[in-house]
């Protein structure tokens, strides 16, 4: 089946509704979501928002924070670029009627008939890394609140069709020149979940807004349908990656292993942010500051490893983050839904500790952008955790995440209504200059850059392998998890690096043989491309850790454990370039091919979450 549409967006987490409520009326806009509509990142973020709403603040002390946070990566121009428009977000998110929580504390109700606050009448809380208070939340919920309310906008609108379940699998691109170096997207393929259907999109340009991919850890914020998809589509159709090593670790994820899979809840920096403390779950005696002047409000990788350290030592898994030294009221006030969630495990927070300890949160790397989205290949965007726009760096500060989403996303939704006013007025298809493959190359220049090797990815293993006669995609799943948490963690070395590597390797070359002697059942085949596109992934992460010598962000080698005189930028380049489109269609060709077969599509998502 074939469906047209003017922009298509994959993902329907805050970049990518941002980009649909962002773009003009009369273009017809369709958002994939691969599950359901909550099911995404943005959706479970507490803290907030930040953006320098505060009259004492300032840009540059918000660049500044940033800057410091990146350790050294971020695009000081880019970051300027994002960070200058915070208020402007936040008032655009004011007038979807999101409920901010006020300076009374009180979320107004979304209703037309309530006046909207203005950007003074916010609460701002404070966050590790962030030199004063420029916050914006909804209560300890923000990402539900921010969610829920674009949801219900988009789906009122009647230019945008949401079309949850449905996951798209590889990405449509053709060459505009005869010397195959210049490439435009043209759409994508996608599989209907619910019918087990193909449907090829056309569309006048692509919005990736798919999200990260913490789903290769075995303990992670991230929800199920996070495993790097979007990344890798880009890759496969001629994107160039940048720092994909920089996996962030947020600090203090609950620890409580349950059912309802309460071990990847998080305890929102804002609790550190609040005047929480960090302590020895033995000694009671807090640790921060022995690591770092700025103890709780240290950024996050600094904090992390001092968690792990504190763990190495105890012994018990956890360390104890505590605020009930605050008020029962001023806890139960500005933490709700974490007060909540405790309390239904038996932890009152208002009276005791909270046992958390590091989990895999945010990926600062990703698809190589400018600061307006656009990528390497032409009428491709890229905006939110897939996108490498250059303001993370080697470390993210604090609630610019969000921001980022809504910046961005506003950004491509700006420049396409544009390209394509300007290509309705011609009548032809003129490239805009906007667009062109040269304008689309991120700041990065301005930063050194090396090379990550992917020859290993097309040569031989060093180990003689064997096909795997009986093949469990949960258990090879959990095992490549559990390999990843193991050796690609918040500490690293070259040894078990490499031994991790050799392994997914020697894996993705089991599943090889085992298709070509027939050992893989045909309805398994949809499942065995996602996951050998995972294991692809997982070799590159761990490539671009081991060429990275150097401690930096949230990157430490303990075999180098010192930084590098010069900061630099790690590139994955698109494998064959030249033939990157070929290659890409004979990938569409066999995803149609599996289709057309009927083999039995099992999720994705649900893959991932028995893993978990």
């Amino acid at each position: 089946m074939t469906q047209h549409c003017d922009v298509l967006i994959i993902g329907a987490g805050l970049a990518g509704l941002a980009t649909a409520l962002s773009l003009p009326k009369y273009l017809k806009v369709t958002v994939l979501a691969k599950d359901d509509l909550s099911a995404c990142s943005s959706y479970y973020a507490q803290g907030g928002i930040a953006a320098v709403i505060d009259a004492e603040d300032k840009v540059s002390d918000h660049v500044s924070d940033t800057l410091i946070a990146g350790d050294g990566l971020c695009d000081e121009q880019a970051t300027t670029q994002i960070l200058t428009e915070g208020g402007n977000a936040i008032s655009w998110l004011l007038a979807q009627q999101v409920p901010f929580t006020t300076n009374g504390h009180s979320i107004p109700l979304a209703d037309t008939t309530i006046n909207t606050p203005s950007l003074e009448d916010l609460h701002l809380t404070q966050e590790g890394g962030h030199g004063c208070r420029r916050v914006a939340h909804a209560d300890d919920a923000t990402g539900r609140h921010i969610m829920s309310r674009l949801q219900q906008q988009a789906s009122q609108a009647n230019n945008i069709s949401l079309l949850p379940f449905h996951e798209a699998l590889s990405l449509l691109t053709e060459d505009t020149d005869e010397s195959d170096t210049t490439r435009r997207c043209t759409g994508a393929l996608a599989i209907n979940t619910k019918t087990n259907s193909l449907v090829r999109f056309n569309s006048t340009a692509v919005v990736l807004a798919s999200g990260g991919l913490g789903q290769l850890f075995s303990r992670a914020t991230a929800p199920n349908v996070c495993v790097g998809d979007g990344i890798m589509m880009a890759w496969e159709a001629g994107c160039r990656l940048a720092n994909l090593e920089f996996i962030q670790f947020h600090p203090t994820g609950l620890v409580y292993n349950d059912e309802n899979g309460s071990s990847s809840f998080l305890i929102s920096e804002a609790v550190r942010g609040e005047g929480g403390h960090l302590s020895c779950p033995l000694t009671h005696q807090r640790f921060m500051p022995n690591y770092d002047a700025r103890e709780e409000l240290a950024p996050r990788d600094i904090v992390a490893r001092a968690i792990a350290n504190e763990i190495a030592n105890n012994g018990l898994g956890y360390v104890h983050l505590d605020i009930s030294h605050k008020p029962a009221d001023f806890i139960k006030q500005h933490f709700p839904d974490i007060y909540a969630h405790c309390l239904s495990l038996g932890i009152d927070i208002t009276q005791q500790p909270i046992p958390v300890a590091p989990t895999a949160h945010y990926t600062c790397g990703g698809v190589m952008t400018n600061a307006s989205g656009q990528t390497d290949i032409q009428d491709l965007y890229a905006a939110g955790e897939v996108a490498h726009t250059g303001l993370h760096g080697a470390n993210r500060l604090a609630s610019n995440s969000l921001l980022e989403c809504v910046v961005v996303g506003r950004k491509i939704a700006l420049q396409l209504a544009k390209k394509l006013d300007n290509e309705n007025d011609s009548n032809n298809n003129q490239q805009n200059p906007e667009s062109s493959l040269t304008e689309s190359m991120p700041n990065a220049p301005l930063l050194a850059q090396f090379t990550v090797p992917t020859e290993f990815l097309n040569s031989s293993t060093e180990t003689i392998v064997s096909p795997l006669v009986d093949f469990n995609l949960i258990q090879q799943l959990s095992e490549l998890k559990q390999l990843m948490t193991d050796n690609m963690g918040i500490k690293r070395n070259e040894t078990r690096l490499r031994q991790a590597l050799q392994q997914v390797i020697d894996l993705k070359q089991q599943l090889q043989l085992s298709k070509t002697e027939g050992l893989v059942t045909q309805n398994m085949s949809l499942d065995i491309f996602r996951f050998e596109r995972l294991l692809t992934l997982a070799s590159v992460l761990l490539q671009s850790a081991l060429t990275r010598t150097e401690s930096r962000g949230g990157h430490y080698r303990e075999d180098h454990s010192s930084l590098t005189h010069s900061p630099a930028i790690s590139v994955v380049m698109p494998l064959n370039n030249q033939a990157n489109t070929k290659a890409n269609k004979a990938n569409n060709d066999n995803i149609a091919e599996l289709i057309l077969n009927k083999s039995t599509c099992s999720k994705s998502s649900s893959l991932v979450a028995k893993a978990s």
